[in-house]
């Protein structure tokens, strides 16, 4: 643990010097905004009682002290007196260059799909629902990953939505709380076919889209059908390299994706490859069906169809790809802004019947963090 070892000072602000020669300037405005007392800061829940334009603009250090590993500061010109201890400054302040990120490519392990040779990610339904330690690795799977398998998931219309509440919340749609995956005369989308499906990711047209999916197998005795997942970090870290004027096309062009049928009719204006304030990728959408019109100027047009056939063809090659047969009482569970899947046709003659459902990524971040902190 690192410790502070000595203090400067001067109107403008403090540096705190570390014993590892590490120094942080911190400004009198920053200090003063991040004050912990319970004028500032609400004592239950930590919440600012604080709007920044109660500061005065000329804020200033009057003094400034170590006294037994606590910071203690007096302002000017409003008087007010603030005081930080050691281990709030060690976890908040001794980097301010450093950034929270659980959920860029940076903070991920991307694979390919020979990535698994001891096999998926898995986890017994019965310990994830009733053992906080089993769950932990589940999600983290999820997170670090991109998804999860469940086994022995009870075949019950509708366990999908208890699944998510162990976790999170349902994210209901245009297509219910949950959706029935299995062919049906005149389907309003081909997902209710038997026909084979490329990888894509779902809802594109949605604004957000649902940050996580569900599909748990309730009946699986056709031939064919196998489930295809890939990892969309991995695709646009390899567009990158391979090309870096494609990758900043298809992040900076936003096209329009829409789903309409005769009750819905749902657009989104969005890029291929949405990045952070620091270059990294965050979510990835990719779904040929749902495209809408592309409307670009000629000249943009002669740049993005190379960049985008690019991007899609790096995301049919089979050696990024994972192929398995769901079974019945397994269910998939994967992040929807980075991994896509694929079905494989299957034979019109068995049953093949899944449900489906839609979650959102911060019920399960959520839940994963305290699950962190307390097991």
């Amino acid at each position: 643990m690192s410790r502070i070892v000595s203090l400067q000072q001067d109107a403008d602000g403090v540096i705190i010097e570390w014993d590892d020669g590490k120094s942080t300037p911190l400004p009198a405005m920053w200090l003063r905004d991040h004050c912990q007392g319970a004028e500032c800061r609400d004592p239950g829940n930590g919440q600012r009682l604080l709007n920044i334009t109660q500061i005065p603009p000329d804020i200033r250090i009057a003094r400034a002290e170590l006294r037994d590993g606590r910071l203690l500061v007096d302002f000017e010109p409003d008087g007010h007196h603030s005081e930080f201890g050691a281990a709030w400054l060690l976890q908040n302040c001794r980097d301010l260059e450093s950034q929270h990120d659980d959920r860029s490519e940076r903070a991920k392990q991307l694979w390919r799909g020979d990535s698994f040779a001891d096999g998926l990610p898995r986890c017994d339904y019965t310990s994830f629902r009733d053992d906080a330690t089993h769950q932990r690795e589940a999600l983290r799977a999820v997170r670090d990953l991109g998804f999860v398998l469940l086994d022995a998931v009870p075949c019950e219309p509708g366990e999908v939505l208890r699944v998510i509440r162990h976790f999170g919340y349902v994210r209901e749609t245009n297509y219910g709380p949950l959706f029935e995956v299995r062919a049906k005369v005149d389907a309003n989308n081909l997902a209710y076919t038997n026909l084979g499906l490329g990888c894509h990711l779902d809802n594109p047209y949605r604004d957000p889209v649902p940050g996580l999916q569900l599909l748990h197998c309730l009946a699986s005795s056709t031939d064919g059908g196998e489930s295809v997942l890939q990892d969309g970090f991995m695709a646009t870290h390899l567009l990158r390299e391979e090309n870096p004027g494609h990758f900043e096309i298809l992040s900076r062009q936003w096209i329009n994706f829409r789903f309409r049928d005769a009750d819905t009719d749902l657009r989104a204006r969005v890029p291929f490859i949405e990045v952070d304030d620091h270059g990294n990728v965050i979510k990835v959408r990719f779904n040929n069906r749902s495209i809408d019109t592309i409307h670009l100027p000629p000249a943009e047009l002669a740049r993005f169809y190379p960049a985008y056939r690019h991007w899609a063809e790096i995301l049919e090659r089979v050696e990024l790809q994972i192929e398995f047969k769901l079974e019945a009482g397994q269910l998939i569970l994967f992040d929807n802004t980075r991994v896509l899947h694929a079905r494989r046709a299957y034979a019109a003659i068995g049953t093949r019947h899944l449900q489906g459902a839609y979650s959102d990524l911060d019920g399960l971040y959520s839940r994963l963090n305290r699950l962190e902190a307390t097991t």
